[in-house]
């Protein structure tokens, strides 16, 4: 892959746009964020089985994450920086849109979690390092890959753990995640374009460049019966971890 011109911006004002238009709907698991709300469950499962992998320990601990610092990068308006926070870490959540903020510490409060949470750019907020950093469907939407791994991984503490997930750049998530899911309302229109999806190769190329080795790449693959589960079929949305080299 030939290198990219690096930038600091990462924020495109169109897709915070975009999503801070949904942010008062986004705890809403019937409504325009539905589909989050039931991928949910499969990230946080990976995400689970890769903390259990990279620090050991009971892997039926109740608090795995205490006393460890989590980073949630395009946190959205929480769906994952709540679940960090009952896993015993001390989380921050930062966002492209203020709005979203805005919505995610009223209900982190409203649900007695404290979590501190950020508006802006990932760069510029000089938040230090941590012990987790995740970024579940955000590269995707990002002006600039290269500068925004850069900026996880610039996050990252020398023995700590990356975990993202995002939709493979493939035939089948071009008919199905953009076209279809958009068509029929399944995910807000205008939320995806299938040109910046990014496929699992160029995914590792990009964070080689960043100073982290991916792991291979687990599927998250949907299946009438089963719906959303974690696969080896990776042609619609993948997810991985990464460390520092």
């Amino acid at each position: 892959m030939t290198k990219a011109n690096v930038t600091n911006v990462t924020i495109r004002p169109e897709e915070a746009a975009h999503f801070s238009s949904l942010a008062r709907e986004w705890w809403n698991a019937k409504g325009p964020m539905a589909s989050l709300h039931q991928v949910n469950p499969v990230r946080l499962a990976y995400l689970r089985e890769a903390m259990d992998a990279h620090w050991g320990g009971a892997i039926d601990a109740a608090k795995p994450l205490a006393g460890k610092s989590a980073l949630d990068v395009g946190c959205g308006a929480g769906l994952v920086c709540e679940p960090l926070a009952r896993l015993g870490a001390k989380v921050i959540g930062v966002d492209a849109s203020a709005e979203n903020i805005g919505v995610a510490s009223a209900h982190a409060e409203g649900m007695g979690l404290y979590i501190r949470y950020l508006a802006g750019e990932l760069a510029s907020l000089n938040l230090g390092q941590f012990d987790l950093v995740t970024s579940f469907e955000v590269i995707e939407h990002v002006a600039d890959k290269r500068a925004f791994l850069e900026q996880l991984a610039a996050s990252l503490k020398p023995d700590g753990l990356l975990v993202m997930s995002t939709p493979n750049r493939t035939a089948a998530s071009r008919i199905l995640l953009v076209e279809a899911a958009e068509r029929v309302g399944y995910v807000p229109r205008g939320t995806h374009d299938w040109n910046d999806f990014v496929t699992p190769d160029e995914l590792a190329d990009l964070l080689a460049q960043a100073g982290l080795t991916m792991s291979k790449p687990r599927g998250i693959a949907w299946r009438p019966g089963k719906g959303l589960h974690l696969s080896d079929d990776m042609s619609l949305n993948y997810a991985i971890t990464a460390r520092k080299l």
